[in-house]
């Protein structure tokens, strides 16, 4: 299983659209990967993780290829991670599309409420452009060869936001991004099925800071790993990577790295592919 990471930011971005923080300015001075646009991420280069405003520029920038997407999972409704204007692009006359395939989005209620108005606007689903299924948490459910189980996330509770855990081939990932330190009946759900991770992505928008609230920083990152360990469902060789990061938790890429290096962690930044 591949999963490369297009995005690496929260809503604002690194630097920030407006921001003249000492990490917004540290990061647009040093370039390169300390450079993060709005959280979004593709595996096997072709199961979408979330749909952001930035999606265009992974395209552009980052070799994201849609005309070999027919799947998207939503993690929930905030505009970084779901912006459905850009679904139109989908509609004829917009898109000469190769294959007669939908895109199907998955997600939460509220992410459809989002999604349904503009897909009857512009007849994207009568015209077989653009799907939305509903999903409930600890539901699992079939899509492009993948079992995608989505668990409650500690966020936003208006925007029913899940994260994700996705098998195929004997590989299996979770994808925890907006969430803070799991919820009990997360726990309660990986405790008792053990599924067996070869990857953890872990949100770590508090980066160095000690704030937690609806996010994790490095140090409640710690706490995951240690008791994803202890309950069987990672072990030696699961790797673990922190992603989604804000200027509040005042690090730029290159100061997290040996931070996140001590603990055993991997550092997404844009563009970054993993295999396991």
């Amino acid at each position: 299983m591949k999963l490369k990471y297009l995005g690496t930011g929260a809503a604002e971005g690194v630097p920030g659209l407006f921001c003249s923080c000492d990490t917004c300015m540290g990061a647009a001075a040093a370039g390169g990967r300390n450079i993060r646009s709005r959280s979004q991420s593709v595996i096997d280069d072709r199961l979408l993780i979330d749909f952001p405003a930035d999606t265009y520029m992974h395209v552009v920038c980052n070799g994201l290829d849609l005309r070999q997407v027919n799947t998207c999972i939503i993690t929930h409704s905030h505009s970084d991670h779901l912006y459905p204007a850009d679904l139109e692009m989908r509609r004829e006359g917009f898109a000469y599309l190769d294959k007669d395939e939908p895109l199907t989005v998955y997600g939460t209620a509220p992410a459809g409420r989002g999604c349904d108005a503009l897909i009857e606007r512009y007849g994207l689903e009568k015209t077989g452009r653009v799907i939305f299924r509903q999903i409930t948490p600890f539901t699992p459910f079939e899509a492009d060869g993948y079992t995608i189980t989505p668990l409650k996330a500690d966020h936003n509770t208006s925007t029913d936001p899940v994260i994700y855990i996705v098998s195929k081939g004997g590989k299996t990932l979770i994808y925890a991004h907006d969430t803070a330190y799991f919820l009990p009946e997360t726990w309660a759900y990986l405790e008792r099925e053990k599924p067996k991770l070869d990857f953890v992505s872990l949100d770590c928008t508090y980066g160095i800071t000690d704030h937690t609230v609806s996010h994790m920083g490095i140090k409640t990152d710690v706490k995951v790993r240690d008791r994803l360990k202890k309950s069987g469902c990672a072990g030696d060789s699961t790797r673990f990577c922190l992603n989604h990061f804000s200027h509040n938790g005042k690090a730029t890429y290159d100061e997290m790295v040996p931070i996140a290096e001590k603990s055993g962690f991997l550092v997404a930044y844009d563009g970054i592919t993993v295999e396991f």
